[in-house]
C-alpha cells in the first residue's frame, strides 16, 4: 500500500435490534420510575409558592427532630436486638434454638401500625394489663398507680423496634455464618473470653452487614405513618400527610418531603457503603465453622429469653389481641365492606406485582445481556423507589399526573369543548404506579438472584443456534426462572397488600383497601372492627416469612 494512502476508517457494527430495543426498554422504565423523585427535588428547589421561611419558623424544626429522635431509637434498639440474636442462634448451643431461626422472622409479617393499634388497647388504662393489675392490687384510679403512657414517642419506638429488628437480625445473621472458624479459634487461643471474641473480632467483621441492616429497618421507619400518628408523634411522615390532605398545601408537602429525601440519601449512602466493605471484609465461599458454644446453666434460661422476648412483643401479643377481637366480629367475614376491601387489596396487589415482575425481568436481562453502564445506571435509578418513604411517593407521583391530566382537559375544553375530568390522578393507575416505583427493587433484585444461577453458557449455545437476545430469553432463560418469577411476585404482592402511605394518599374517593381499612377504623377508635382486615394483612404477610424461612440454610456447625 502505498505510504500516502489513508487508512479505511473502520465502522463498529451496528447493535442488533433486539439490543436496541433492549436499550430502549430500559430507558423509558427509568424516566417512567425517577419521575417522581425528580418531581419532588425540582418543586422543593423551584416552588410555585415558596414557605420555606413558614415551614422552618414553625413546624419543621419539630418535625426533623422527633423523627430523627424516632430514628436514633428504633436504630439502637434494632441493633442490639437483632445481633444479639443472630449471635445467639449461630454461634450458640442452648434450648428451642432452632425454633428461634426461623420465628425471629415473625415480625415481619406484622406491619407496624397494626402492631400499634394493638398494644394501644393492650396497654391503654381501659386494656387487659391495666385492668389486671388493678384487680390484683385494688387499685381504683389513675392516681393510684404510675403506668408508662404508650401513645408517646417511647411507645413509637417500643413498637417499631420489635417489628423492625429482624431486618438486622438477618443481615448480622448472615455475616455471622460467613466468618471462618479460624479468626475466632485464633482469639480465644489468646485468652479472649466468647464475648471477648465475639465483642473484638466477630462484631467489627460483621459491622457491613449489620450496618446494611440498620439502614434498611430505619428506611421502613421513615416510612411509617400508622404508628407515628396513632402514637401522635408527628414525623416528617405524618407532616407530608398533614400538609397535603389536612391543610390541601401541596407545595408544602412537596418542601418536606424534599426534607425526608435528604435523610434517604444518607442512608442509601450508609446501606451502599457498607455492601461494598463487606464483600472486601468477607470471603465469597462459605468457610468452615465454628463448634456452637455450649451454654450451661443461667446462660441457657438468659439465652432463651433473649430470643424469645422480641418474637413475643413484636409477633404473639398482637396477634393474640388482634385474634380475641376478630373472634367477636366474625361476621363481618361476610360484610360488603370487607369483602370489598379484600377485593380492592388483592386488584391492586396483583396489577402492580404483574407489572413489577415484567419491568424487573426487562431491566434484569438487559443488564445481563449488555452489562452496560447505562443499563446500571438505569438500573440504580429504578432501585431507589424502594428506599423512598410512600408519603414522599405519592406526592411525587401526584404532581405529574395532576399536570397531565390538567393538560388532556385543558386540550379538549379548547379543541372540542369538552372536559376530561380527571383521568389518572385520584384513579387506581396512581396507586399501582406508586407500587411498582416502590417496589421494583424487590422484584429486580428477586430475579437478578434468579438469573445469576442460569451459566452464561446456556445464553451462548443458544446465540450461536441464531437466537438474539429475545429470542434466547423467551425460549432458555424464561423456563429457568420460574421459581425466582414466584418468588418475586409473592414479594411484591404482599408488600402491595401492607403498604399504606401511598394508598392513603392516592387512592380515589371512597375506595378503601385492607390497610387503609384498618387505619380509618383504628383512628375511630373502632379497634375491634379492625381486627378482621388487620388480621388478612398478617396472614398474607406470613407467606414471605415461610419463604425466608424455607430458603435460610443452616450452616454447618456441629449442634
Amino acid at each position: 500500500m502505498p505510504s500516502g494512502d489513508a487508512l479505511p476508517m473502520l465502522k463498529a457494527p451496528p447493535r442488533p435490534l433486539s439490543e436496541r430495543l433492549l436499550s430502549a426498554a430500559a430507558l423509558v422504565t427509568g424516566l417512567a420510575l425517577g419521575l417522581p423523585v425528580l418531581t419532588i427535588i425540582v418543586l422543593a428547589l423551584m416552588p410555585t409558592e415558596n414557605i420555606w421561611p413558614h415551614l422552618i419558623a414553625t413546624v419543621l424544626p419539630g418535625y426533623v427532630m422527633r423523627t430523627l429522635a424516632l430514628m436514633v431509637g428504633v436504630g439502637l434498639i434494632t441493633f442490639a436486638v437483632g445481633t444479639a440474636v443472630a449471635w445467639l442462634v449461630t454461634m450458640c448451643r442452648f434450648p428451642l434454638r432452632p425454633l428461634f431461626v426461623w420465628a425471629s422472622l415473625l415480625p415481619l409479617a406484622m406491619p407496624g401500625y397494626i402492631v400499634a393499634f394493638a398494644y394501644v388497647d393492650f396497654l391503654s388504662y381501659a386494656g387487659p394489663l391495666q385492668s389486671w393489675l388493678r384487680d390484683v392490687f385494688g387499685w381504683t384510679k389513675p392516681s393510684d398507680y404510675w403506668f408508662p403512657e404508650i401513645r408517646s414517642l417511647g411507645g413509637a419506638i417500643f413498637v417499631l423496634s420489635m417489628v423492625l429488628y429482624p431486618y438486622v437480625f438477618l443481615t448480622a445473621r448472615a455475616s455471622f455464618i460467613r466468618q471462618p472458624a479460624t479468626q475466632l479459634e485464633v482469639a480465644r487461643a489468646l485468652g479472649r473470653t466468647p464475648w471477648g471474641a465475639f465483642r473484638n473480632v466477630a462484631l467489627p467483621l460483621a459491622r457491613p452487614g449489620i450496618a446494611v441492616g440498620v439502614s434498611l429497618a430505619l428506611m421502613e421507619c421513615l416510612n411509617d405513618i400508622g404508628a407515628a400518628g396513632f402514637f401522635g408523634v408527628n414525623t416528617l411522615t405524618l407532616g407530608v400527610y398533614t400538609t397535603w390532605i389536612t391543610n390541601g398545601n401541596l407545595g408544602g408537602a412537596a418542601q418536606i418531603s424534599a426534607v425526608m429525601l435528604l435523610f434517604i440519601f444518607v442512608l442509601v449512602w450508609v446501606e451502599r457503603t457498607a455492601r461494598r466493605r463487606q464483600s472486601f471484609v468477607l470471603p465469597s465461599q462459605r468457610p468452615r465453622q465454628p463448634d456452637r458454644i455450649r451454654l450451661n446453666g443461667w446462660q441457657r434460661v438468659l439465652a432463651v429469653i433473649v430470643c424469645a422476648t422480641p418474637i413475643v412483643i413484636g409477633f404473639i401479643i398482637p396477634a393474640l389481641v388482634l385474634l380475641a377481637f376478630a373472634a367477636s366480629r366474625l361476621d363481618q367475614a361476610l360484610s360488603i365492606p370487607y369483602l370489598r376491601a379484600v377485593y380492592h387489596s388483592l386488584m391492586l396487589a396483583g396489577l402492580a406485582a404483574a407489572i413489577a415482575v415484567a419491568l424487573g425481568l426487562v431491566l434484569g436481562y438487559a443488564n445481563r445481556a449488555m452489562r452496560s453502564r447505562f443499563t446500571g445506571n438505569v438500573i440504580r435509578i429504578t432501585s431507589m423507589g424502594y428506599a423512598i418513604p410512600g408519603t414522599v411517593l405519592g406526592i411525587g407521583v401526584l404532581i405529574p399526573l395532576a399536570g397531565f391530566d390538567n393538560a388532556v382537559d385543558g386540550f379538549m375544553r379548547e379543541t372540542f369543548g369538552i372536559s376530561t375530568g380527571l383521568l389518572l390522578s385520584g384513579s387506581i393507575a396512581a396507586v399501582v404506579f406508586a407500587y411498582v416505583v416502590r417496589f421494583l427493587a424487590i422484584s429486580f433484585g428477586t430475579l437478578e438472584s434468579g438469573l445469576q444461577k442460569v451459566t452464561p453458557n446456556v445464553a451462548a449455545a443458544a446465540r450461536t443456534l441464531g437466537r438474539g437476545p429475545v429470542s434466547a430469553f423467551f425460549e432458555v432463560h424464561l423456563p429457568l426462572l420460574r421459581p425466582a418469577l414466584v418468588a418475586a411476585g409473592l414479594l411484591v404482592f404482599v408488600d402491595c397488600m401492607k403498604e399504606l402511605p401511598a394508598t392513603l394518599i392516592l387512592r380515589p374517593f371512597d375506595f378503601e383497601t385492607l390497610a387503609t381499612s384498618v387505619f380509618v377504623l383504628a383512628s375511630m377508635g373502632e379497634l375491634e372492627e379492625s381486627a378482621l382486615p388487620a388480621l388478612t394483612i398478617v396472614a398474607a404477610g406470613l407467606l414471605p416469612v415461610i419463604l425466608l424461612s424455607r430458603t435460610f440454610q443452616e450452616p454447618h456447625i456441629t449442634s
